[in-house]
């Protein structure tokens, strides 16, 4: 069981990261460093000796090892970013990179996406160095940089550059499950993360003849992209169940005491009422035009107009996807991935995941825990290249009121202490029997 020390440090140790700004704007625009010194320096604390790596100069990403009692057993990957989205001070209640402590809650940009996943390794590994406590199994720890953007500085540059680092390591644990959902009707639900969608960042660019604003164009860019921007917008995709949303649905019908089959989603979806929160975003792919850049002038008919698409598409169903692109993009306008990665799949059904599920019950008893698929994407992707099978599992017991979907790159990011507490308790006792 964690001790005292680990509930008081795992909230210093958010608040503090917290209070080193690892904004990360793309481009490269990041220094992860600073935080990354701070997480090795209590790592070292703890006995271990933490490796920093940099791929470019400040974009550092640590990792350590923790030896296991058990020499056959695989290794477990526990890995968190350290970089975090951009907030706008004059938007926010508090200075977003104050770290500030109020009313029994940490706030601040990373609270939850996710220096208080981090602040909860690093508070369950020191008190595990206090009592001589061995895990059964190595237990890999990685503090990432570049996560908030395309993961070439972090995950990326580690599984590719680095993999002797995570030698024997099958399975990981990271952000993003394990916490509390209220459905409004006084049920609390824990979906656990056993796979993610795929990430299809689209960059869309048409070809046209430039010409004057005052002449008639039947050859114009931005009329061929627009068109091809609305079909995307408009589609609808059809329904396609994976072994992980189908196991979410199922196990929902059975908490809500409806009818199991499958042969109408949609209205299965209604029937759950805010659970279905939970699965509605994963029961199909997406896309999502988010970007448009065309012209100079507005009497110039530009010959190039490009725009960026966000895709998600499920496991098992990349092909698709493309293929739908094709048809919806037209023979006017070429596309490509922007940024490209692949969508993940976990069993729900390993030993790894029943210990997961039994550490949450312990300590939220009154809670259901369900299967979840991310309808985003994480450092598992990176890491998966590795042969690591990835779950989403930062736990936190939150309040009725409390909207965890909303802090995510949202305004006023905050973590209650008493979810930071039930996190090191639960991450504390999975990782005791993993």
């Amino acid at each position: 069981m964690a001790d005292r020390q680990a509930l008081d440090e795992v909230v210093t140790f958010t608040s503090d990261l917290i209070r080193i700004d690892t904004t990360n704007r793309g481009g490269g625009d990041c220094r992860e460093r600073p935080a990354a010194e701070y997480a090795a320096a209590r790592l070292a604390e703890a006995g271990l000796e933490p490796t920093l790596l940099e791929r470019a100069e400040g974009r550092t990403n640590v990792v350590a090892r923790i030896e296991g009692t058990d020499p056959s057993a695989d290794a477990l990957l526990v890995h968190g970013h350290l970089d975090v989205v951009p907030a706008q001070a004059g938007e926010w209640s508090v200075d977003p990179f104050s770290g500030e402590i109020r009313d029994g809650v940490v706030w601040g940009r990373g609270a939850v996406d996710m220096k208080n996943m981090d602040a909860m390794i690093l508070a369950v590994v020191r008190a595990w160095a206090r009592e001589g406590v061995r895990p059964r199994r190595d237990v890999v720890i990685a503090f990432t940089a570049d996560e908030e953007a395309s993961a070439e500085d972090g995950s990326g540059f580690l599984a590719d550059r680095h993999p002797g680092l995570f030698e024997g390591c099958t399975e990981g644990i990271s952000e993003s499950g394990a916490f509390t959902f209220h459905d409004g009707g006084g049920r609390q639900i824990y979906p656990l993360a056993a796979g993610e969608r795929g990430t299809g960042w689209l960059k869309l660019t048409a070809h046209g003849r430039a010409a004057h604003g005052s002449r008639p164009n039947r050859e114009n860019a931005v009329t061929r992209l627009a068109a091809a921007v609305t079909r995307i917008g408009a589609h609808e995709w059809p329904l396609r169940l994976t072994p992980t949303v189908r196991a979410a649905l199922t196990e929902l019908a059975a908490l809500y005491g409806l009818d199991a089959g499958l042969d109408d989603v949609d209205g299965l979806l209604e029937k759950l009422g805010p659970a279905a929160q939970l699965v509605e975003a994963t029961v199909r792919n997406s896309a999502n035009p988010t970007m448009l850049e065309a012209g100079y002038k507005v009497n110039v008919i530009p010959g190039e107009a490009v725009a960026y698409v966000d895709g998600r598409y499920l496991p098992g169903f990349e092909d698709e996807f493309r293929a739908t692109i094709d048809e919806l993009t037209g023979p006017d306008v070429d596309w490509e991935f922007h940024h490209h990665e692949v969508a993940l799949q976990s069993p729900v059904d390993s030993p790894t995941y029943a210990r997961m599920r039994a550490a949450v019950e312990e300590f939220a008893p009154e809670g259901s825990v369900v299967p979840y698929c991310m309808p985003g994407g994480t450092d598992a992707k990176q890491f998966s290249r590795l042969g690591i099978t990835g779950y989403g599992f930062s736990p936190l017991r939150l309040p009725e009121g409390y909207d965890y979907g909303a802090m995510f790159h949202g305004v006023d990011e905050r973590v209650p202490i008493e979810a930071l507490h039930f996190g090191v308790r639960v991450l504390d006792r999975f990782l005791r029997t993993a």
